[in-house]
């Protein structure tokens, strides 16, 4: 039988495109290698599932660093709005939680999956799973179909791939798209991990003196070797037996990635800030003041508070302050060196956890070749890509997941019309 769209990938955008593609008017058929759909949704936002960023347009595009303005022309098809209005439409409802990150008031990404899955068989669209596709069929710069790994060819003049990047391979994401998209005359820009841990060789990391610990809305900045910052990111962080991870570290990681490469160098410097509300002198002047009001007392009783007290005690040592020291003892200088380290603690970080431990791929199709307004390819007729297989990354917080509905519906639409 002939589709008049295949849509390869049954992720988010893959999903989305189904729908958009079929409420347009075309018969699709949709396939999968994996033996259901939905993985990565159902996963998503800790098994929660963000859906999407309620921010304002301009302020949604800042937190999808990687080549973000590429999607205002999608959003002028469809955007997060519409992506609230759809699935409360599918009787999701939905709650806006901190940052502008959309949750399903179940908590339950299932709700969401079953619910666009749903939408996709009232569509009637054909769900073809445990269907691995070997290529895309192309002749004289038009798109023929697909050909299956069982050898079984399938005709239509329109194919989309949306089979994700090489983040979270269990979900079926392992970079088959890359293939397909040179074949058909793309190039594909420098693959990556972000959104990732990062690791380091730090003796108290290697000996794993803070594994475990958090630490709530700290400002964590990226510098480069000279020590100027590149980029600050504002939230919590988690110190591991490994490095660095929390939602601070995961949106420093690409610039790590990329200081990394830029400067060739060893490890990268991160600063750690615990305290960005209060400059150094009044942080100074506190703790000298609290030492003074309850002279008797050890700093390690009258201090606790400002930080967790694990961390306290760690950065007390490395100032060589004993914690058990009283008003009357105290050294002014170490008391400076200990506040300088409350505000500017830095981390050697030498790298991340591979790409396939990434949450985000970073790269894919360079964007210079897709067509803005139809996720089309500018090579080859009757091809279209959505999701995390282009050049396009953003942070956590629902941002990802935006741009594969958005990418994913307009890529859909357009297949459609044409």
């Amino acid at each position: 039988m002939k589709y008049d769209v295949i849509v390869i990938g049954g992720g988010p955008s893959g999903l989305m495109a189904s729908v958009a593609a079929a409420e347009h008017g075309a018969s699709v058929l949709l396939l999968d290698k994996g033996n259901k759909l939905g993985r990565k949704l159902a996963i998503s936002g800790g098994g929660r599932c963000n859906v999407t960023n309620r921010l304002p347009l301009d302020e949604l595009i800042k937190f999808i660093p990687g080549n973000g303005k590429f999607l205002y022309s999608a959003f002028n098809i469809f955007n997060n709005e519409d992506i609230i209005s759809f699935f409360e439409g599918l009787g999701i409802r939905l709650k806006e939680e901190d940052h502008g990150r959309m949750f399903p008031v179940t908590d339950d990404a299932k709700s969401v999956v079953n619910a666009l899955l749903n939408k996709v068989k009232e569509l009637n669209v054909n769900i073809q799973v445990n269907t691995p596709v070997e290529k895309v069929l192309y002749e004289d710069g038009v798109v023929q179909g697909v050909l299956l790994k069982s050898n079984e060819k399938i005709l239509s003049s329109n194919v989309i791939v949306a089979v994700g990047g090489k983040s979270v391979p269990h979900t079926g994401s392992t970079g088959d798209g890359y293939a397909w998209a040179e074949d058909g005359g793309h190039t594909i820009t420098e693959l990556y991990p972000t959104e990732v841990p990062l690791t380091s060789n730090e003796p108290f990391i290697q000996n794993k003196e803070l594994q475990g610990l958090s630490l709530r809305d700290v400002a964590l900045s990226v510098l480069n070797p000279k020590g100027k910052v590149i980029k600050t990111h504002r939230w919590d962080m988690i110190f591991t037996h490994i490095g660095l991870s929390g939602p601070a570290v995961l949106r420093c990681s690409q610039y790590v990635v990329k200081a990394l490469k830029k400067f060739n160098a060893q490890f990268i410097p991160l600063q750690i800030d615990a305290v960005p509300d209060q400059n150094e002198e009044e942080l100074y002047r506190e703790h000298m003041k609290l030492a003074k009001d309850e002279s008797k007392k050890a700093i390690k009783n009258i201090w606790k508070g400002k930080v967790p007290e694990r961390y306290m005690l760690f950065l007390l040592e490395r100032a060589e302050l004993s914690p058990d020291t009283t008003y009357a003892h105290l050294s002014k200088e170490k008391v400076r060196e200990y506040v300088r380290s409350l505000k500017q603690f830095r981390v050697a970080v030498d790298g991340t956890l591979p790409i396939d431990k990434a949450f985000v791929t970073g790269g894919g199709v360079s964007l210079k070749e897709i067509h803005p307004k139809e996720m089309a390819s500018k090579f080859t007729q009757g091809l279209y890509f959505c999701g995390e297989v282009l050049d396009i990354h953003g942070y956590t917080g629902g941002y990802n997941i935006t741009s594969a509905f958005v990418t994913g519906f307009t890529a859909g639409k357009s297949a459609a019309e044409r």
